[in-house]
């Protein structure tokens, strides 16, 4: 935590925040998410639309649809963090018990090594076309740099997104002026050449987009002052991820458009774009960017990790355990990333995919407990015990979760699996059964058992 000696690794691991420790405001969280998505990973995202056959106008609607829609799920779990004061994961042990909620968390994991990964790469990128190195070595040096602020935690984390929702948020501004310079393709915003398919894929991307940072957005909220108006977690949360996000997207979906082989290597495009005075400066904004990104990445997985381990054996809130729990999520995001760069984009759009189909029932299943049926009110201390109240396994919740993801079968369209629904139709709408089913399951399921609990507990 930071002091005013100076700056000093957070202590804290994933224990209860106590209310004297408690600090700051929701209007920070704006530039938290807003500065997270400033970032080319972001920008070529917006592009997957274009790259399956939409055209401007029909990529638009879909990015500004799925992130509308998407951040109103994600803001809702920012909600939680002053409320309970604990990490978004250690309160999904309420749902699935404690040690059935290693389930969600092996997914989150995933997540993290490939988004991590994946930040890592375009990163890379960036510097060896400024520097003598290769992609591998840049990984490596990114990975370092990421690994340092990670392991400081919270408080410098929220200082530096600070700091680059101003620098990077100016560098984009000039860089939008240049990309509306673009001569566009003609028809680029016609209204006509509607393809549902590509239309409900872009949709789901981005709703992924924001989703993702569900398993890990109360961490970022959970040292803010227990009585903080929750309206204001929403609106900060939420305005500062949707609309960074809409604005990079757009920006992709039109170099998509206008640039021929964008994607291939979307640093490259970007920077010969400005001219080469200022390519340096766009090629450091993509570098702090994904740091900036990954640094969330890393903190991530070593507070999932941390929560694994403690269903099962007591760890010591420590700097040594801090130091060798984050360089491990370290290697092996940055072995992956080294290893795994060379079919970057059908690995990036399996991967979202993936998440989507198996995330999202968790993140209803997670809703539908803390505002339908709990309503916010758990027993902290229960969640750190596997004999407590919420057990060892809910097997309710497991269940729910089981039955989602093979109804979501049929309907997956994926490079290396086809449901057949979506085989024949040609659309993949198991995000869409993976946002709505498990929560009418799971309430119908457990709103006698959390009933009687919560009669008990009054």
């Amino acid at each position: 935590m930071s002091t005013k000696k100076g700056i000093k690794a957070e202590r804290r691991f994933i224990e209860f925040i106590p209310e004297d420790e408690r600090h700051g405001s929701a209007r920070g969280l704006f530039p938290m998410w807003f500065a997270v998505n400033l970032l080319l990973l972001t920008v070529v995202t917006g592009g997957l639309g274009v790259h399956a056959g939409l055209n401007l106008f029909w990529s638009a609607v879909a990015i500004i649809a799925g992130h509308l829609i998407g951040g109103i799920y994600m803001a809702t779990h920012s909600v939680q963090g002053p409320e309970l004061g604990i990490p978004q994961m250690i309160q999904s042990r309420a749902q699935f018990g404690v040690m059935g909620a290693i389930l969600p968390l092996i997914l989150v994991l995933i997540m993290y090594v490939g988004y991590g990964a994946s930040n890592a790469v375009l990163a890379a990128q960036a510097l060896s076309s400024e520097a003598p190195i290769s992609m591998e070595m840049g990984i490596i040096i990114l990975s370092v740099v990421s690994f340092l602020v990670a392991f400081y935690g919270h408080d410098l984390i929220h200082k530096v997104q600070r700091l680059l929702t101003v620098i990077l948020g100016i560098i984009f501004v000039f860089v939008s002026i240049a990309v509306f310079k673009i001569d566009f393709p003609t028809g680029s915003w016609s209204v006509n050449g509607f393809q549902l398919s590509p239309f409900l894929l872009m949709i789901g991307v981005c709703a992924t987009w924001q989703l993702t940072y569900a398993p890990y957005i109360a961490d970022y909220s959970r040292y803010l002052p227990k009585g903080t108006d929750p309206w204001k977690t929403f609106f900060y949360t939420y305005t500062g991820s949707v609309l960074s996000s809409i604005w990079m997207m757009m920006l992709g979906a039109i170099l998509t458009m206008t640039l021929p082989g964008f994607l291939d290597n979307a640093s490259l495009h970007l920077a010969n774009l400005v001219g080469a005075k200022w390519a340096l400066i766009v090629f450091a904004a993509i570098i702090l960017g994904s740091m900036g990104a990954n640094v969330l990445n890393l903190y991530g997985a070593f507070m999932s990790i941390t929560t694994v381990l403690e269903a099962f054996t007591k760890i010591k809130s420590t700097i040594q355990a801090r130091f060798i729990l984050i360089l491990v999520c370290s290697i092996i995001t940055t072995t992956i990333g080294v290893f795994g760069h060379g079919n970057f984009l059908d690995n990036f759009l399996n991967l979202i995919l993936l998440l989507s189909y198996l995330l999202f029932p968790w993140t209803t299943i997670n809703l539908v407990d803390f505002y339908l049926l709990r309503r916010g009110k758990y027993n902290i201390q229960a969640l750190f015990d596997p004999n407590g109240q919420y057990g060892k396994y809910n097997w309710k919740a497991l269940t729910t979760y089981l039955i989602t993801v093979i109804c979501e079968v049929p309907f997956m369209d994926t490079t290396f699996f086809q449901g057949f629904i979506a085989r024949e139709y040609g659309i993949d709408l198991a995000w869409v059964v993976a946002l709505t089913l498990p929560g009418f399951i799971y309430y119908y399921l457990m709103k006698e058992q959390v009933k009687i609990e919560l009669e008990k507990a009054s």
